[in-house]
């Protein structure tokens, strides 16, 4: 039997449910955002990718305070000082953002409930031209997508407010 993985701030939200189980309901019960998790589709593609500092930033949690939290719940001592990698998905807007140039709006609640947005998206992105956006309008943060869309060289920048995220994405330079 492989023992239970330690649960840091890199720990990915489908190893933590996998190797404690019991605390399914107490991260759900932390944020309306994660009451995707129920959803099988979704807790096998989003949960594979997302560690708890994601899904602390889509909750809008303090990251040290919930997987302390998260550590508690599991019987484990919690972290002095638990690392966590601080992304800027907010800030002021970047000189290349201009509302006109947005071409391509997708809306979370438009897609396919059982599908991560982020893969309309990245199939949507490639066909940007330099210069033009794509709005992304979620009810949450999408801090995973925007880490893979940074990773492939695309430039973002997120608004949000309680009830909307407004995630524009456009190629790089």
């Amino acid at each position: 039997m492989i023992p239970p993985s330690d649960i840091t701030p890199d720990t990915k939200v489908a190893i933590l449910l996998r190797d404690y189980p019991h605390l399914e309901e107490l991260l759900i019960s932390m944020s309306p955002a994660f009451v995707k998790l129920r959803n099988p589709l979704l807790r096998r593609s989003v949960a594979r990718v997302a560690t708890l500092n994601h899904a602390a930033n889509v909750g809008r949690l303090d990251p040290k305070g919930f997987v302390n939290e998260l550590r508690i719940a599991a019987g484990l001592a919690p972290l002095a000082n638990p690392e966590v990698t601080e992304v800027d998905y907010f800030g002021p807007a970047p000189s290349w953002f201009r509302r006109d140039a947005v071409s391509v709006v997708v809306r979370e609640d438009e897609l396919d409930p059982d599908v991560m947005p982020i893969n309309p998206v990245l199939r949507l992105v490639r066909d940007l031209q330099a210069g033009e956006i794509l709005e992304l309008v979620a009810s949450h943060l999408p801090a995973p997508g925007i880490d893979i869309l940074r990773r492939k060289g695309y430039r973002t920048w997120t608004v949000d407010n309680d009830s909307t995220s407004h995630t524009f994405i456009t190629p790089a330079a």
